[in-house]
């Protein structure tokens, strides 16, 4: 909901009543799967390897370094041998904050997973039927699908038995995930206790799993405390802050897409950013680019749009957009208010790419493609604006003014352990 003040809209306050029903036992569960490499086809990385508690929800990389790769945060390498990484991830790692949220209806930056029935499961997926019944929330849904993703957790063909199954079907990799899981005495116990469907180990599957990792994200990702909720309270900004508000909600036309309680429209545009890394490509590419949501739908309109991100907590999750192309809040302000003339002067060092020599010649090589170029540019459909350096400052204070109080020190936070005794991130 927006209401409308003399000093222009804000979104309403956020409450705990605004967030999906979440079992706490369950999401303790999930807490230590989250951490627990177990997940992963060769056990050497979890999803809080890239989801950190230390990088807000998110890894500090444009491009994240997934199965292969040796540490987390910005400090994260490449690996070496025959286990070092044979891809980039090729989107940034988006932040889990509010994930939860009653309003959240659609994930991942091309919008490839929503709620619906289309194949009888109750969600729209590339998993399609596949996508067993069962699961409780979308971030329960998606938190499935990175297990699946070679480059992410499943790791390579011939490997192990998991990135083996997922060349055949998605969901054919899923039971050995959680045969793994239940045949581990702790988990096993804990899930017969916390799932009233659950009465012995044999029964606990990928659902069960699901459901628990969505339980914690929904749980430990919820972020209402900001200076910008004690300004709903009637609390006052900072003068910078204040003046960036007010920007914000009208002339600079931010809120025109990050609208509402989270600060998206969960909607899809353009915005040029530079193009670099491997690209999403599909099967008909030749080249390494990333078509964003026309991925999804094949709809030529949607070419290079990529959902409008939330802006709460945004000040810890940089780098920023669908890449990470921008390194601060400023230079992706100035990106939206003149997209061409902030691509123009973009350099590669701004990307936060940890080296990777054995892909470097490959890294930027999309942008020697001025065909390709052209087909980005043409797709932003946005108008240049004027604002001044001291502007943007004010409007990079606002962003931080949505950074929670308590963002950094979570309810549950990091487990020291995890009951397969895989070394936690």
């Amino acid at each position: 909901m927006i209401l409308l003040g003399l000093a222009g809209p804000a979104a309403a306050q956020i409450t705990a009543d605004d967030y999906i029903a979440i079992d706490m036992d369950q999401a303790r569960i999930g807490r230590l799967l989250f951490y627990d490499k177990v997940l992963s086809g060769n056990k050497n990385i979890s999803c809080g390897t890239c989801h950190h508690h230390d990088q807000a929800g998110a890894d500090g990389l444009s491009l994240g370094i997934g199965e292969g790769g040796v540490g987390v945060g910005p400090k994260r390498t490449a690996g070496t041998g025959d286990d070092r990484i044979r891809k980039r991830i090729p989107r940034n790692a988006p932040s889990l904050w509010n994930l939860g949220h009653k309003d959240v209806t659609v994930l991942f930056h091309d919008g490839r997973l929503s709620a619906g029935d289309m194949y009888g499961n109750g969600f729209n997926s590339p998993a399609e039927e596949w996508l067993p019944k069962g699961l409780n929330s979308l971030v329960a849904a998606q938190a499935l699908f990175p297990l699946t993703a070679q480059f992410e957790m499943a790791g390579n063909p011939r490997e192990n038995e998991i990135a083996g199954a997922i060349h055949d079907r998605p969901d054919a990799a899923w039971p050995i995930i959680a045969k793994r899981v239940r045949t581990i005495p702790d988990y096993a116990n804990m899930f017969v206790q916390a799932f009233d469907n659950v009465n012995e180990p044999t029964e606990i599957s990928i659902v069960e799993i699901g459901n628990a990792l969505g339980a914690f994200i929904a749980a430990e990702w919820q972020s209402y405390d900001s200076p910008y909720d004690a300004w709903l309270r009637g609390t006052p900004l900072p003068d910078a802050a204040e003046r960036g508000r007010q920007l914000f909600f009208s002339s600079a036309r931010c809120a025109s897409c990050h609208a509402g309680d989270l600060f998206t429209d969960q909607s899809f545009h353009a915005l040029g950013l530079p193009a670099f890394g491997p690209g999403r490509t599909r099967v008909w590419d030749q080249i390494s680019r990333d078509v964003g949501r026309m991925g999804k739908t094949n709809l030529q309109a949607d070419a290079y749009k990529f959902r409008t991100p939330s802006l709460r907590n945004v000040a810890l999750t940089a780098p920023y957009g669908h890449n990470g192309a921008m390194p601060t809040l400023q230079s992706m302000i100035r990106h939206h208010v003149d997209p061409t003339a902030s691509a123009a002067a973009w350099t590669p060092d701004m990307a936060m790419l940890p080296d990777v020599p054995w892909l470097a010649a490959a890294d930027f090589a999309i942008r020697e493609d001025s065909a390709e170029m052209v087909r980005q540019s043409a797709a932003v459909m946005a108008q240049p604006i004027y604002i001044s350096d001291q502007e943007i400052n004010d409007l990079a204070a606002f962003l931080n003014a949505l950074t929670g109080a308590t963002a950094v020190t979570r309810p549950m936070g990091r487990p020291v352990s995890v009951p397969s005794g895989l070394q936690v991130d």
